[in-house]
């Protein structure tokens, strides 16, 4: 789901990058994390979709750029006769999604392929259900994918794409250890970047969905604002996601902004872990659309 995750056709700077080894393991744990604390907003999503699904629900589901699975397995939650086609680039990802699989119970209703989307579509036959979060906007065409999604769809399928419009904050807008609004500076530095390694992040989604043959039926946007007191893991989630921003800045921002986010992500009680005034704010937008039941 957000942060630039590499899950899928994700990168931060470019399409083809598929996250290994440590990088796969600190960004399987990112997700994780963004599931666990981010669960209302997914059973509130969930449930939407459930409404405009209609009975008896979708048998088969497509997740385009699952990750570790955390679209797959708010749906299998939701639609209980359900199994789920989990596609992404990458191997430790699938990986770590067949164990959640196993441990809660659902190997049997979820199957995994390894895929590049930005190469070919891989043999996934006709499903009810398209599930695409935060993953179109790191296709090199987009356009080209989801008219791939739209032949996979049977008539009257669904799909739902989630796409972010702002990425979570979880420091105070006035944080900055003497100089005001460190998170900000930050996202202003990795916004110049998002802009050439992502250029279709922010697209008229809607226009595109229509373009590829589908009607969109819903445009619905969820603002997040968690306050305390936070869910389990919310320290941890914060640290997880400033690493990685901290790791994207580079040298590329003030000694002092470094500085402070060095004091963030250590042990000390200045650390993200033992901060009693973090909150999340984060938007996204949610479009369903439908391929049209007359098209055969």
């Amino acid at each position: 789901m957000e942060h630039d995750h590499r899950t899928g056709q994700h990168a931060e700077h470019g399409h083809q990058h598929a996250a290994t080894g440590d990088d796969a393991a600190a960004l399987g744990a990112l997700l994780d994390l963004d599931a666990e604390v981010l669960h209302t907003y997914l059973s509130e999503l969930a449930d939407w979709i459930g409404q405009l699904a209609g009975e008896p629900g979708p048998r088969r589901i497509l997740d385009v750029g699952s990750g570790t699975g955390t679209g797959a397995f708010a749906l299998l939650g939701r639609f209980g006769q359900a199994e789920v086609i989990a596609v992404d680039v990458s191997g430790p990802l699938l990986e770590r999604l067949r164990a959640k699989a196993e441990a809660l119970g659902v190997a049997g209703r979820v199957e995994t392929v390894q895929a590049d989307l930005d190469t070919a579509w891989p043999s996934v036959g006709r499903v009810d259900l398209t599930w695409a979060s935060s993953s179109l906007h790191h296709l090199a065409d987009p356009d080209r994918v989801l008219a791939e999604v739209f032949a996979a769809l049977r008539p009257g399928g669904l799909l739902i794409v989630a796409e972010m419009e702002s990425f979570p904050r979880f420091l105070p807008d006035d944080f900055g250890l003497g100089r005001p609004g460190l998170e900000a500076r930050c996202h202003a530095v990795l916004a110049e970047d998002r802009a050439s390694s992502l250029p279709h992040l922010g697209s008229d989604w809607a226009a595109r969905l229509s373009a590829a043959g589908f009607t969109v039926e819903a445009e619905r946007p969820f603002s997040i604002e968690l306050q305390p007191p936070l869910p389990a893991g919310t320290g941890e989630y914060a640290e997880a996601s400033l690493r990685r921003v901290r790791s994207a800045l580079g040298g590329r921002m003030d000694a002092g902004d470094l500085a402070t986010l060095d004091i963030l992500l250590s042990d000390g009680p200045e650390g993200l872990r033992q901060r009693a005034d973090l909150s999340v704010r984060t938007a996204r937008t949610v479009w369903a659309a439908r391929r049209p039941a007359e098209d055969r």
